[in-house]
């Protein structure tokens, strides 16, 4: 996160419609495994890791930092939602220092099409407003993943510039503040 004002994390879990932003426990291990060796969810994030290094590798309890929501649906983990520091020597930048915080999410697969990501981000969202009130957001994608870009647009986004960055075009997109009660 940004450093700039503090929080407590993790915050009491935040619920949607159909979902449960929460932090990580032990029982959503299974599914950080599947997620970072899912060559679908990973298509578009530098490819899967093998399933057998994961499996050695992976804390008991994993993604348990500031800015790591786990999304559940009906008790299980499906994806998750970060809300961290963008690393300011990358390219795409919101401020002269290259410090921003950065969307980020990953959905197994079968959780697809059904309007999770946005919900979920956009309640993540919803808490990073009222957490750091003024704060902007930033996120970048492939252009070549559609789906994560109609998202970026979707969550009130607008295209600051495209690079070429691991090999690939990327979309960058800010987000300005926005407080819950104006959207």
């Amino acid at each position: 996160m940004t450093g700039r004002a503090s929080f407590t994390w993790p915050p009491a879990p935040i619920g949607t419609a159909r979902l449960v932003l929460r932090a990580s426990e032990a029982r959503d291990r299974a599914a950080f495994v599947e997620l970072f060796a899912s060559p679908e969810v990973r298509a578009h994030l530098g490819g899967p890791h093998p399933r057998d290094e994961l499996e050695r590798s992976v804390p008991e309890v994993p993604g348990r930092r500031p800015g790591l929501f786990v999304v559940e649906r009906d008790g299980a983990m499906i994806g998750t939602v970060t809300l961290e520091q963008r690393d300011p020597e990358r390219p795409g930048r919101r401020r002269p220092d290259g410090g921003s915080t950065e969307l980020g999410y990953m959905f197994l697969p079968e959780a697809w099409g059904a309007g999770y990501a946005a919900e979920a981000c956009s309640a993540a969202l919803d808490w990073f407003a009222a957490a750091l009130p003024g704060e902007p957001v930033v996120l970048c994608t492939r252009i070549a993943n559609a789906p994560s870009v109609r998202l970026a647009l979707k969550l009130g986004f607008t295209e600051v510039t495209r690079f070429e960055e691991f090999g690939a075009e990327q979309w960058f997109g800010a987000r300005n503040p926005v407080a819950p009660h104006q959207r």
